[in-house]
């Protein structure tokens, strides 16, 4: 499906949010591809980032799919819209292990509040992408304040 974005600079504020995040920061993931209503974002393997048995933690998992479906959404929104999350569900469908996360999200219906989407999260292993998990998520679009963005 194709979708237009309700801004021309949409690109632009997906990445300045993305960048904004100290958490994606933290956890060395980078955005990797922005396109209306799609989002790829890539993490490399890091010990830090596994549970016991030495593949990624689901958590993390969760997080890159809870981003990507959010970008995908957020590139589809107002100019001084923000995304929030209203729901999500995840598939585990495999261990998450390799060299790296992949979670490519593409926009299914783009509503005037709510956005569905669905993001899958490959686990990349000598070069080979293999489905771990799959997520719906419902977004919505809200509008912050310039007082509230600046609150902390």
């Amino acid at each position: 499906m194709e979708f237009k974005p309700k801004t021309a600079n949409y690109k632009q504020k997906v990445t300045d949010s993305f960048n904004a995040q100290k958490f994606m920061d933290f956890i060395g993931a980078t955005l990797v591809e922005v396109k209306p209503g799609f989002c790829e974002i890539h993490l490399p393997y890091k010990e830090e980032l596994t549970q016991q048995n030495g593949f990624f933690h689901a958590g993390i998992i969760s997080t890159l799919a809870d981003n990507a479906t959010g970008y995908a959404a957020f590139s589809l929104m107002e100019e001084d819209a923000a995304v929030l999350a209203v729901e999500f569900k995840l598939n585990l469908m495999s261990p998450g292990v390799g060299e790296k996360l992949v979670a490519k999200a593409n926009v299914l219906k783009s509503g005037r509040t709510l956005t569905i989407c669905r993001a899958d999260v490959f686990a990349v292993k000598d070069g080979v992408e293999k489905l771990c998990a799959a997520s719906q998520a419902t977004l919505i679009q809200i509008k912050i304040s310039s007082t509230e963005k600046t609150e902390k």
